[in-house]
């Protein structure tokens, strides 16, 4: 399925700074227009914004050579890489390391604001992509440094603002909703067919029978390659399928229809072991992010059978 690429003349809004820069030693910054992969050693990004990006845009496999930040401000936003997919509905924000190759997609029209991190605190962060919820204070500071013109006389706030962003980020719940995605071409028709439709009830060997592999060594693929269960990894397809629709307003009895749950009670259960809290809290939260209690979220990533 062909799908549509965001054109890289009106993507990204960039503010561009020499390689190396860091907080302590701000420059003024020019403003020129480019896709994220253009951002390379010549020209990297320190704060941008981006899009809108309608439904369906897609941002080509690209990396830079510095970690960065993503946020969301509506719609939901989907990093792709070869180890996995992750995924950041509205008031979450995405981490993703430097040198890591990835792309996205956008569900729902799309507002991000991409922040470069200073290297001293890649320690700080995980290895991988990863996906954390953003509380009222990260999102304060996130947005304050997205508008952030960069003089040096601004360069006290900035290290402020980063100072704060480090202890929110530390703090701040990251979100067990990778989805890790298979090499072995067997295992990609099967897992493809469920990223087509993900409440399709069919057993593994159902699939099995319609790709040509039998479902013994479909069971070890996932097993060996993925490290967990066929039930198990569509059940996490399904909820992160599950926060795109919430994000859209859609109802618990329609998103449990539409995902191939038995019945709502399934759906909530399987989603607050996943996210750590209902869908209706997680709902809620997005509709009023300020008056969204941290607390109401314990700790998410509970095993699934």
């Amino acid at each position: 399925m062909s799908l549509p690429t965001v054109d890289s003349d009106n993507y990204c809004q960039l503010s561009v700074a020499e390689r190396g820069l860091d907080e302590a030693n701000l420059r003024d910054s020019s403003t020129i227009v480019g896709d994220m992969a253009a951002c390379d050693t010549e020209a990297t990004f320190v704060a941008s914004t981006c899009g809108p990006l309608s439904h369906g845009d897609v941002v080509a496999a690209h990396a830079h050579d510095f970690g960065h930040l993503a946020y969301a401000a509506s719609g939901a936003l989907v990093t792709f890489t070869k180890a996995g997919t992750w995924m950041a509905p509205a008031s979450r924000v995405t981490w993703v390391p430097p040198h890591f190759e990835h792309s996205r997609r956008a569900y729902g029209e799309t507002n991000v604001g991409l922040l470069q991190v200073p290297s001293s605190l890649y320690p700080q962060l995980p290895e991988q992509p990863s996906v954390f919820a953003v509380t009222p204070l990260l999102r304060e500071a996130y947005l304050a440094l997205l508008k952030t013109e960069g003089t040096q006389a601004r360069a006290a706030r900035v290290t402020l603002l980063w100072a704060v962003m480090a202890e929110e980020l530390a703090a701040a719940a990251e979100e067990p909703l990778r989805l890790p995605e298979p090499s072995d071409d067997r295992l990609k028709a099967v897992t493809d067919l469920l990223h087509e439709e993900p409440g399709n009830p069919a057993t593994l060997a159902e699939l099995g029978h319609a790709t040509g592999v039998s479902a013994r060594t479909l069971s070890r693929l996932f097993s060996n390659e993925l490290r967990m269960s066929f039930y198990q990894w569509r059940t996490l397809l399904r909820i992160q399928r599950a926060l795109i629709d919430l994000s859209d307003g859609k109802s618990v009895t329609e998103i449990s229809v539409r995902l191939g749950w038995a019945n709502p009670t399934s759906f909530i259960s399987a989603f607050t072991t996943l996210v750590g809290q209902t869908p209706g809290r997680y709902q809620q939260a997005i509709a009023d992010p300020e008056t969204a209690d941290p607390s109401d979220v314990r700790s998410p990533g509970g095993a699934l059978a």
